[in-house]
């Protein structure tokens, strides 16, 4: 399978980047479920930051004027193109993420499900509202308005559905966006904005940087941008903080790693316990912000537990996500950052007396 990147998207229209252009970094990203075939690789353009956001802001000043209704049937041909590109992101996730293929289907789907949801379910929340008698002889009224130009920084681990939920609900409501994707998973990204090109929006109202942690905070720290929406670890949701604490006019909403509990109760039914852990620990190889981290065990389950957790973990099939004999539960993680993160995990447990079960 081919990928491609083809460039920053503003002003409805790709923008390739060529390395003899000024302030360009060299990003490649290695398949990581084969690290010997370079998937991608293309040239960050800081210059083109101030492009991307003029564009937003053009596309703004235009769109949030832009009726509801009209908004609405975009949106519904962008699911239209999603629908006929399913199987294509589908792939592209698998590759880039690791994810097996069959969850990788089902993270596809979801952006499709997503539009409707939006429309029918996230949209009545912020219709205008009034409020007969707040006080005596006064009525009261709720008005909900636009933002602004807003910044999505998407994750590698639902590279596609997470940030459609933060592109929608920005669109429908009246403001332009900016994405960012991962830079572990830039054509994923890519292909969302391919299908909103496609479906016809305006120029400036969906904009798109390829780039690292530095593109984006060139991006978060612009006075432009009005909303700033990020999933991904606490590490680089506190140095967004930093960077936009002192900008009043900015609403930041930020979606970080946890440390999740799964506890297990004395009667609790122990395989249903086996089923539900090994999804809450495995699914995405564990690269979830939702992902089980820690497992209390009641003193009297304790032994049963481990030793059939510890039994089907070793029947779990891990292979290439599309490449492969029989299905895998899971791939590898995403890239070698990652493993050696892992690693030096799981020698910290080791150190303090981690107890193994062999």
């Amino acid at each position: 399978m081919n990928l491609e990147i083809k460039g920053n998207y503003f002003d409805g229209e790709f923008h390739p980047v060529s390395s003899s252009r000024h302030g360009t970094k060299r990003i490649e990203r290695n398949c990581p479920s084969q690290t010997d075939l370079t998937l991608w690789s293309f040239e960050v353009d800081y210059d083109q930051v101030e492009q991307v956001i003029q564009s937003s802001v053009d596309g703004y000043n235009f769109w949030r004027k832009f009726p509801l209704e009209k908004r609405i049937d975009l949106l519904k041909s962008f699911q239209n193109k999603l629908k006929e590109n399913q199987e294509r992101i589908a792939q592209t996730i698998a590759l880039e993420v690791g994810k097996p293929l069959w969850e990788a289907k089902t993270e596809a789907a979801a952006l499709v499900s997503k539009v409707d949801v939006t429309i029918n379910e996230s949209l009545p929340r912020i219709q205008n509202k009034e409020i007969l008698n707040i006080m005596p002889d006064t009525d009261g009224y709720i008005y909900h308005k636009p933002l602004g130009p807003c910044f999505i920084i998407g994750p590698f681990n639902f590279p596609c559905h997470l940030a459609n939920t933060q592109i929608l609900s920005a669109l429908i409501s009246g403001n332009s966006v900016i994405f960012k994707p991962s830079e572990k998973t830039a054509v994923s990204g890519q292909l969302l904005i391919e299908c909103f090109h496609e479906a016809g929006f305006p120029k400036g109202v969906v904009n798109m940087i390829q780039g690292d942690g530095e593109a984006a905070r060139r991006v978060t720290k612009h006075k432009s941008v009005k909303g700033i929406f990020f999933t991904g670890s606490k590490e680089v949701g506190i140095k967004i903080l930093n960077d936009t604490s002192k900008d009043l006019n900015k609403l930041v909403a930020l979606e970080l790693g946890g440390k999740n509990p799964s506890i297990v109760h004395e009667d609790a039914h122990v395989d249903l316990v086996l089923e539900e852990l090994l999804k809450a620990s495995y699914l995405t190889t564990g690269q979830r912000c939702t992902s089980t981290g820690i497992v209390p065990i009641h003193k009297s389950l304790v032994s049963e537990v481990v030793e059939k957790f510890h039994a089907v973990t070793k029947r779990l099939i891990v292979d290439h996500p599309i490449d492969h004999d029989k299905e895998p539960f899971m791939g590898p993680l995403v890239d070698k950052t990652s493993l050696d993160s892992y690693l030096l995990y799981m020698g910290m447990a080791k150190r303090e007396g981690i107890q193994e079960v062999m």
